[in-house]
């Protein structure tokens, strides 16, 4: 759930009606996803998979205060496109929260996001943010976290919303490791992997 917005600019942005070049892609795209889903069946990861998994993810505790992350961008031929480093200022008060991010990225960029977040479950959260589409859901089990959201995403003048399957998995009490795949039209464009570190709690 902390993607940064500037992902890698090579993306299909001709909608509804696509260029013949893209079309290609896009069909290959399918054909390789048609493909790979044939090869694996079930073998995507379910969440509950991790339920045993120690030490329980707790998002309040974790997020409370101080953490700073390290990140890279990968397009869909696992080409590093950027880098950042993002800081992030935590406060939960009852079943509310917010995440107050600050991106710098390799080329002196900068960008904020402000997450507000609502524990409506053991086990679940809502998130909003200003360049997030609807509601981002989440969903903790064990040492795991799982969102799913849809992310505005300027690329060349237009806004594109791309979606974003989200993972975060707990390492110890003070390493979280997350790796967010972005897609559009169904099709994998590419990921954006990241460790966090706990800098200290208020």
């Amino acid at each position: 759930m902390h993607s940064p917005t500037q992902l890698p600019t090579t993306l299909p942005v001709k909608e509804p009606r696509l260029p013949k070049g893209l079309r290609r892609v896009i069909l290959l795209g399918l054909m390789g996803l048609t493909v790979g889903l044939g090869l694996s069946g079930c073998a995507s990861p379910k969440l509950e998979d991790y339920a045993a998994e120690k030490p329980v993810l707790d998002l309040e505790q974790y997020f409370a205060g101080q953490t700073k992350g390290w990140g890279i961008v990968q397009d869909r031929f696992g080409r590093i496109t950027r880098r950042f480093v993002v800081e992030i200022d935590g406060r939960f008060e009852g079943d509310r929260g917010e995440l107050d991010e600050r991106f710098v990225w390799s080329d002196g960029e900068k960008q904020r996001r402000v997450w507000r977040l609502q524990k409506v479950g053991p086990q679940q959260w809502i998130g909003e943010a200003d360049d997030v589409v609807g509601q981002a859901q989440g969903r903790l089990s064990g040492n795991a976290l799982q969102w799913g959201y849809t992310l505005a995403v300027p690329i060349d003048g237009r806004t594109i919303e791309m979606q974003f399957d989200d993972w975060m998995v707990l390492v110890d009490d003070e390493v979280l490791m997350n790796r967010a795949v972005f897609s559009k039209f169904g099709i994998r464009l590419g990921e954006v992997t990241l460790s966090f570190r706990r800098q200290g709690a208020p």
